[in-house]
């Protein structure tokens, strides 16, 4: 059955609202043109009219000169203050306009020292008007553009920052273009609710008459017959506005220029940063103090571990404050993000609504259009370049952002997760088109992300961080092949993490099962946690552990399995699919199995193995990482693992 939204009782009990609305307008109407003398021909009729749009206008535009910059202020700012100004706002929505109109007496009045400062001239008169209109019309410009500024993405605002716009630039082509619509929505009511000002004007100023306060002395005058000529001209005024509101601006047919010749960018000379950052959040603090070596570094940790933070105090995006920052050595520390030259990539897709992508590739101050070509040919861009950020797939948008952020040639490229709300494939295309641009152009990047594999393949040098604390930095190689401590293996992504006991100079129990390792000079006995990449174990031979196979799944690309020891605890394995074994114990050899794996062993490939099957694995002891219990009893890192994650 299919379900009507018109049969369904809430419709109902709207339309019930709609129909009240328009059955007074349409009666209005029926006794309009059966009427002979509807007064249009009253004195002052016309010019009650003209005061009335007057005023209107005059109040409209000065609200909106002070009223957008205090909503801008208002939708950005916390606190007391703010919050006062806020139900100040609001006040006059709830007070009576006839109240307002007392009010304003006070201080406007022809007996105040303000009053007598303009000779009386602030009320009975166009003046007093526009002065009414604007205690009690501001409240519905202010309070929709105040909503349509908060909706502006701030990454937006940081993202012009990092293409060179000053803060005013910033707010005039971003926030203000952002909000647009719904100032416009705000300024047209503001315009309504001004022409319909009764209460507040008859007290204020009485003379000259408004259409609401001539309509008012018809009335008492004549009665209905001579007020249907205001009425009606006010519901035309009306209409006409609410219509001209409703309609959008037909779509211009711009000319479409012909592609500049594109420049390939100068060679990039590497950046390196350093930071010393002290940033607090709330109850969140992140201390962080790194000097980086490469000029390819990533940033991994959990969701709210402070990367982001990281990240955009390297681009000046937390002020001076934040802590030092320099590049290559130089200190910019107390220079704005807008002039340090850089690209930034925010978390998200942070593209300008209504530009084109063209647009928003020129977008950039100082922008070079055959840079600019060079980057959208390059990015295989060059079809979309007229298409809008709504007529684009995610990853085609984020090939702009990062073409948008490459434009200035930045001396370094700040990436904020940049791929991780894509699909797979597309997530996967656009990292190699990444690593290309790295080794091709020699981009310096800084890249924050939660995946191991792509801080792998984006950077030369990590730095694992959790909670606001550097956990370990390093090359690629040193992080990912030693981790300092169990919390970082875990945030690694490396599954193998169990308990065990030295019971030797080279030797760890493992929930019995004895284990060759290189423990340093561990005493025996003592309690250890320990580590193997699933890539590291390898399956078949004759050597190595007895096993019993617990699961196999085939991924497409790689076998992963689950083995347990016989005795002992239970190993993730990562090998590749239907491959038999084929020599090495570590590295890329040992992700394809022992020496023997296929033959040997005599039964078959790796991919032949099911659930309950004998192997045999290997271990190489300097492929294992083991860390001892702290004096404190504590492991490293304040990992704390219970029997299951210890045993699995």
């Amino acid at each position: 059955m299919i379900y009507r939204a018109s049969r369904s009782p809430l419709t109902w009990l709207g339309g019930l609202l709609a129909l009240y609305l328009l059955v007074p307008v349409v009666a209005f109407a029926v006794r309009f043109a059966g009427s002979g003398d509807r007064g249009f021909h009253s004195p002052g009729l016309w010019s009650a009219v003209g005061v009335s749009v007057e005023s209107a206008t005059i109040s409209a535009a000065i609200i909106a000169i002070v009223g957008v910059p205090l909503a801008s202020w208002l939708a950005r700012s916390r606190g007391p203050v703010a919050s006062t100004v806020g139900v100040l706002v609001q006040l006059p929505l709830a007070l009576p306009p006839v109240m307002s109109g007392i009010i304003l007496i006070y201080l406007v009045g022809p007996y105040t020292k303000l009053g007598q400062l303009f000779g009386g001239r602030l009320t009975d008169s166009v003046a007093g008007v526009v002065i009414a209109q604007i205690f009690v019309a501001s409240p519905f410009l202010i309070i929709a553009a105040r909503s349509a500024f908060a909706a502006v993405d701030p990454a937006l605002e940081e993202v012009a920052a990092s293409l060179g716009h000053r803060p005013l630039a910033r707010f005039f082509s971003v926030n203000l273009r952002v909000a647009g619509p719904g100032i416009r929505a705000g300024l047209m009511l503001t315009w309504l609710r001004a022409i319909g000002e009764y209460g507040a004007t008859v007290l204020l100023a009485y003379h000259p008459y408004s259409m609401p306060v001539f309509t008012y002395v018809r009335f008492s005058d004549t009665g209905i017959p001579q007020t249907q000529a205001p009425t009606a001209l006010a519901l035309g005024i009306a209409a006409v506005v609410l219509i001209l509101g409703q309609l959008r601006r037909p779509a211009r047919l711009r000319r479409r220029p012909p592609m500049p010749e594109a420049r390939a960018p100068r060679p990039a000379a590497p950046t390196t940063v350093a930071f010393d950052l002290d940033v607090a959040v709330g109850t969140f603090r992140l201390r962080l103090d790194h000097r980086a070596t490469s000029h390819r570094i990533a940033i991994l940790g959990p969701s709210g571990s402070g990367k982001s933070m990281t990240l955009r105090g390297i681009a000046g995006l937390l002020g001076a404050s934040a802590g030092t920052v320099s590049y290559n050595g130089d200190a910019v520390t107390r220079i704005p993000t807008e002039a340090r030259h850089i690209g930034y990539v925010p978390q998200g897709l942070s593209l300008l609504p209504g530009r084109t992508v063209w647009q928003q590739l020129l977008f950039a101050d100082g922008a070079d259009p055959h840079l600019a070509a060079w980057w959208l040919r390059t990015l295989h861009l060059d079809g979309l370049r007229h298409r809008l950020p709504h007529q684009l797939s995610g990853g085609q948008r984020q090939r702009v952002s990062l073409a948008q952020a490459l434009t200035r040639d930045p001396r370094l490229v700040l990436l904020d997760e940049p791929f991780s709300a894509l699909d797979a494939p597309v997530r996967e295309q656009l990292r190699r088109e990444l690593r290309r641009l790295q080794l091709d152009m020699g981009l310096s990047t800084v890249l924050v992300t939660h995946d191991p594999e792509e801080a792998a393949l984006l950077a030369d040098e990590i730095l694992v961080i959790d909670n606001g604390v550097l956990l370990q930095a390093g090359p690629r190689s040193q992080v990912y092949g030693r981790p300092a401590s169990p919390q970082v293996a875990r945030l690694l992504g490396i599954q193998n993490l169990h308990h065990g006991t030295v019971t030797g100079p080279a030797e760890l129990t493992a929930a019995g099962t004895a284990i060759a390792v290189e423990a340093g000079d561990l005493p025996t006995g003592t309690e250890v946690l320990w580590c193997v990449r699933p890539e590291h174990v390898t399956i078949g031979g004759s050597g190595g552990y007895p096993a019993t196979v617990l699961d196999c799944a085939d991924t497409g690309t790689t076998l992963l399995l689950t083995v347990e020891l016989a005795g002992g605890p239970a190993l993730t394995v990562r090998t590749v699919a239907g491959v038999g074994g084929v020599g090495g114990s570590g590295g890329a050899g040992a992700a394809l199995g022992g020496a023997a794996g296929g033959s040997a062993g005599g039964s078959g490939g790796v991919g032949d193995l099911r659930a309950g099957d004998a192997c045999r694995i290997g271990l190489d002891p300097s492929a294992i990482t083991v860390w001892p219990r702290g004096e404190t009893g504590a492991w490293p890192g304040g990992v704390v693992l219970n029997s299951t994650a210890a045993t699995g």
